[in-house]
């Protein structure tokens, strides 16, 4: 499965604990990057900088559903269940 486009979920539902360019303290869940730009594509994608975590996320229907407010879903479920609580 191919990235949709105009979609950025995966940069915006999932917490991130790990620091990325422009947000040393890593982001919480629910949290646009600062490196999704407004066009929902990746600043960095290709670039040194992009984190390896970012860089092996890869679009899946189970995780991505059929548009961009089922992967916002789907994304934010998976951090509420693995959520360390």
């Amino acid at each position: 499965m191919q990235c949709r486009e105009s979609c950025g979920a995966c940069c915006i539902a999932p917490s991130i604990q790990s620091a990325l360019p422009n947000m040393p303290n890593g982001k919480p869940a629910g949290v646009r990057c600062l490196n999704l730009g407004e066009d929902y594509r990746c600043k960095i994608f290709g670039l040194p900088e992009r984190p390896a975590l970012c860089d092996g996320f890869k679009a899946n229907l189970d995780v991505c559903g059929t548009s961009r407010e089922e992967a916002l879903q789907l994304i934010s479920i998976l951090e509420i269940e693995t959520s360390p609580t």
